[in-house]
Formats: structure tokens, C-alpha cells, sequence
């Protein structure tokens, strides 16, 4: 496992009591949601207007996130097409707000970019 995160720091929150599961850990599905946020907060800059997310790939949680945790979400443009793009989440924790950092999960989205009709509309080029 690498020991620094890979992309740009796109999200940080902080895990609280209320996103909690039965085992006392933080919900994974709260943090898929804050994946998905930073994630097309990405998607949405590079398209430059509207996406939705298609899929999410290889979703692996490595360890726990406990309350008090602060979340860091760090996003990569990995591959763009035509009208998607796939993006490579990281998210890491400082433990207890000030702690050691640790990588707790990785995931591949893909999101289409998509006209005010919902339809896939092609990615713009990017400006050389």
C-alpha cells in the first residue's frame, strides 16, 4: 500500500456519531457518498457542465473509519472518452482529528457527461 494518496485533496468532513453502523464504525455506505461527491465535483470541473455517475469498480475497504476521524477524499482523472470519464478515489482518515493518516478505501467511478436533457453529450477537449 502506498503511504501517500494519489490525485488532487478534493473533500474533508469529519466522521460523526449519527453515520455510524451496528459495529460502532462509520457506515461504508456514507463513506461511498462522500467518494461519490468529491468525485464528481471532478467529473463536473473536467466535462465542464453536468454528469451523473455510471458505475462505481473495485470498491475495497481497507480499514475502518472510526468517529472523529477526519476524512480526506482525494480524486485523479484516470481515463476520458467520449462522453465518460474514469476517476481514481482514494479516501484516507487522520485518526482522531490529529492522528496518524491511513488509506481506508479506493474505488474506480465512472461518470457520463450528460446535456439538460439527462442525454450523453460528448467531453470537451481539453485547452492545450
Amino acid at each position: 500500500m502506498t503511504s501517500e494518496p494519489t490525485g488532487a485533496l478534493t473533500l474533508r468532513t469529519l466522521a460523526m456519531p449519527r453515520d455510524v453502523n451496528v459495529n460502532g464504525d462509520i457506515f461504508g455506505g456514507w463513506v461511498l457518498s462522500q467518494m461519490d461527491i468529491a468525485a464528481g465535483m471532478v467529473a463536473g470541473e473536467r466535462a465542464q457542465g453536468r454528469v451523473t455517475t455510471v458505475a462505481v469498480d473495485a470498491m475495497k475497504f481497507i480499514r475502518p473509519v472510526k468517529v472523529g476521524d477526519v476524512l480526506c477524499i482525494y480524486v485523479e482523472v484516470t481515463r476520458v472518452g467520449r462522453t465518460s470519464m474514469a476517476l481514481g478515489v482514494e479516501a484516507w482518515v487522520k485518526r482522531g482529528r490529529i492522528g496518524d493518516r491511513e488509506k481506508v478505501t479506493e474505488a474506480t467511478f465512472t461518470f457520463v457527461a450528460i446535456d439538460d436533457a439527462g442525454r450523453p453529450r460528448p467531453v470537451p477537449d481539453l485547452a492545450p
